[in-house]
Parts: C-alpha cells; structure tokens; sequence
C-alpha cells in the first residue's frame, strides 16, 4: 500500500474544520428549482405585480444571506460603508459569486442622481424561462432585483429596486436593466462624506 501522507485525526466530528466545499450548483438543478419556485408562486396570486413582488421579496433573503456570507469570507466581517464601494462590491463580487461572471455594466442614472443600474444582456434567471403571452412583461429578474435590495438594505443602503427589460436593436431577446433608486438618507449621508 502507497501512503502519501498521514491523515490528521480528529477527536470528534465537531473539531473538523469545516471545508469550503464545493462552491457550484448545476445549471439545471438551479433552473429546474427556480423554475418551481416561479409556478409555486404564480398559483398564489392573481397578478403579475404581485408574482414579482413575491419573487422579490424570495431575492431579498437570499440578498442578506449572500450579504453576510461574503463580508465573513472576503472581507474579514468588514462592510462596504460608501456607496459606490457597496455598488461595486455588487457589481462585481456578488455577481460573480452567484452567476460566476461580473455584470455586463454599472451606470449612474443621467435623469437622476439617486439613481443606478446594473445591465446584464442575459440574466441568468430569465433564459430559461418562456412567459405566456397573458403574462406580458412578467420579469424573472424581480429575483434577481431582492437580491440587490437584500445586500444594500442589510448594508445600510436603504433603496427600491426593480427589474426592466431593455429593447436591444437587432436581438430577440432584450437585456434586463436592475434599477436601484437610493433613498434620500444614502445621498445626503454620501454627500456629508465627501
């Protein structure tokens, strides 16, 4: 027998460090639960705005979760406390940790200063989606969007966020834009930081 090297043993179950683990789920496991969760949803309400604001509110305690998870194991417990820091720390650390790439695009709103959005050409939860045609303009990415709302709120980002579709020329399928509309506490206390 080829013994590599010695095992270390453990006293007990509870002193074994645990480990990362396996860090992927399968994209259809992830579409076939996710898809479940949509049909479970829609037998429980009457309309759109209502299956959207459950699938929101679904992404918004995966959103703290997530949230919590990462400031423990990136950040040593430490919290983004600027705005574009939390934006970025979305944009880029969240996104690829739940979709394994960073978003298409981070942008501050040109109507609006209270305003920015997360573009991505095609969200992960509405490409395996198809929406009945007296569904209209149902957006699977309201999940995606309590995501969003779950992170900044549990942050000490206070904002609405919300899921669109773009219209991209050229393409069937549009891009889905995350809209987050920050509440007027975050810009004054951003505006006091300098």
């Amino acid at each position: 027998m080829i013994s590599v090297g010695k095992a270390k043993q453990y006293a007990n179950v509870l002193d074994k460090p645990l480990g990362r683990g396996r860090q992927e789920v399968s994209l259809s496991a992830f579409a076939f639960l996710f898809s479940e969760l949509v049909q479970y949803n829609q037998t429980q309400v009457d309309n759109i705005a209502e299956l959207e604001r459950r699938l929101e509110d679904a992404g918004y305690a995966v959103g703290a979760r997530v949230l919590e998870l990462l400031c423990h194991r990136e950040k040593g417990n430490r919290r983004e406390t600027r705005l574009l820091g939390i934006l970025s720390f979305i944009h880029s650390t969240v996104w690829k940790v739940l979709f394994g790439k960073v978003a298409d695009s981070l942008e501050k709103g040109t109507e609006h200063e209270d305003e920015y959005m997360i573009s991505e050409k095609e969200l992960l939860v509405n490409r395996f989606i198809s929406v009945p045609k007296d569904m209209g303009a149902f957006n699977c990415g309201a999940f995606v969007a309590g995501i969003v709302r779950g992170v900044l709120d549990n942050a000490g980002f206070p904002a609405v966020v919300t899921a669109h579709f773009v219209p991209i020329e050229g393409q069937q399928r549009p891009r889905t834009t995350i809209l987050i509309k920050f509440a007027g506490e975050v810009i004054q206390r951003e505006a006091r930081l300098g």
